[in-house]
């Protein structure tokens, strides 16, 4: 589906890869994430390769509602619970230095970056009060405001002032014109210095997994500490003046922002393979019409987030054992303002420079915090392949499918998702078409193309 994004910004093709090429450091991934860490780390004088398995910008990049915000959800009331003050000041410093190097980009670049004022707003004025005083301790700019002007009736909000937001395509086509990108150009494998990328490899002194979810299963393990989750989005006209970035406190929760003059509304999210009933888009267009009751849906788009188990984002060095590999993967619904800190960060790591982030964000750490997200994880992991052999085939979905239902990745049992026809992996997030084509990673392979007679 083609959202606002793309159909106002259209990013020039590039080729595939069709040789074998040496680097000093390869990106695995043209999304926001990729294209900034690239464009880091080119600005400081490194030789740079993004390889990206479809177009630039045609993953989440392109589905996203584009805030640039220190503003993440009710957070740092828990951040401080969990990990301590200390910690949770190296998270706000981050997303607020975050916020000041788009500012920067914009005096160079016109991708419609805007200062707005973020809102969580709910009813449960004690809990936005408590993460009122938590932010406010950090030095965030965080006041309540009482019966705020949203359509729906809601007791009070939390205000973040002079956050931002943009126009994320217009950004990435600057930055991406000086860069050196391999578009249609899959990896599906990495082994030490080289990657493989279909008929031909890529040899780099250091790697940068930008990719979402990286498909390397060992060493890391990040596909036992990482879920996924869906979310949809709309793109409203005739909605009204409604100013600010608004996101309700709950999870999958309604968020709203202005641009230009259409309004875009998102919410209606789940765990992705957990939509076996479908009627998302169905409920959020609904939810949109009782808004605003004059508006008229232009575009609508879904997008997958990463979840990490203790809530924080992996941004590092990819394993002990991996010393010349990195990775930023896991920013939650938070992709926006994450990916600029990685960019930071990892450039600071690949030139040997202190960071007093680093190991706030490494991926090694301990994560006690996590513990129950990781047996959980396990858990759907073990559904998923017992289901496999235990849940009869026609229960899974009446849709057609001409490729097995077994997840290329690790096996999983896969689950129709009826609103977007696609076969999703509740255990780690892959998606694939109708036909068995790849959309999602972790896995890197098309589906297995089904026998005659196999209800597998």
């Amino acid at each position: 589906m083609e959202f606002i994004w793309s159909k106002t910004c259209p990013i020039p093709k590039r080729e595939r890869l069709n040789k074998d090429i040496r680097t000093e450091i390869a990106v695995i991934g043209a999304g926001i994430s990729g294209i900034l860490a690239a464009h880091a780390l080119q600005n400081a004088g490194h030789e740079v390769v993004v390889l990206e398995k479809d177009r630039i910008c045609s993953g989440q990049t392109g589905g996203t509602t584009a805030k640039i915000t220190a503003q993440h959800g009710l957070f740092y009331d828990k951040c401080i619970r969990r990990f301590g003050k200390e910690k949770a000041l190296l998270f706000a410093c981050a997303a607020s230095e975050a916020i000041e190097a788009y500012a920067a980009l914009a005096e160079r670049f016109d991708f419609d970056f805007k200062r707005e004022n973020a809102y969580i707003f709910g009813n449960d004025e004690d809990a936005l009060r408590r993460e009122r005083d938590a932010a406010r301790s950090l030095g965030l700019p965080a006041s309540i405001v009482k019966d705020p002007p949203l359509p729906a009736r809601y007791s009070c909000a939390l205000c973040f002032e002079n956050q931002a937001c943009m126009h994320p395509l217009k950004l990435l086509r600057a930055l991406s014109e000086g860069l050196e990108i391999y578009e249609n150009t899959r990896v599906t494998e990495v082994c030490g210095a080289a990657l493989a990328a279909g008929s031909y490899s890529v040899r780099a002194e250091k790697i940068v997994f930008a990719c979402h979810f990286p498909f390397v299963n060992f060493p890391g393990l990040y596909f036992a500490r990482m879920h996924a989750e869906r979310s949809y989005l709309l793109a409203l006209e005739g909605a009204g003046d409604l100013e600010g970035m608004w996101l309700e406190d709950r999870r999958f929760g309604f968020s709203l922002r202005r641009f230009g003059d259409l309004l875009l509304f998102g919410g209606c999210g789940h765990r992705t393979g957990e939509n076996d009933s479908g009627g998302r888009f169905d409920a959020l267009v609904k939810a949109a019409q009782s808004w605003f009751p004059n508006a008229r849906v232009l575009f609508s788009c879904s997008a997958q987030d990463c979840m990490t188990a203790d809530g924080l984002p992996y941004i590092g060095r990819f394993s002990a054992s991996r010393p010349q590999w990195f990775v930023a993967a896991g920013f939650g619904k938070w992709g926006m303002t994450s990916s600029m800190t990685a960019s930071r960060l990892l450039t600071d790591l690949i030139e040997n420079k202190e960071n007093p982030c680093a190991s706030l964000f490494d991926p090694s750490r301990c994560e006690l915090a996590g513990t129950k997200k990781i047996l959980s994880q396990t858990g759907y992991a073990l559904k998923g392949y017992a289901e496999r052999v235990f849940r009869p085939s026609e229960k899974r979905s009446p849709a057609d499918s001409r490729a097995s239902r077994v997840c290329t990745h690790l096996g999983c049992a896969l689950h129709f998702n009826p609103d977007e026809q696609t076969w999703d992996c509740p255990c780690h997030g892959s998606r694939f078409n109708r036909g068995g084509e790849l959309l999602n990673g972790p896995a890197v392979r098309d589906l297995k193309k089904k026998p005659k007679n196999d209800t597998l």
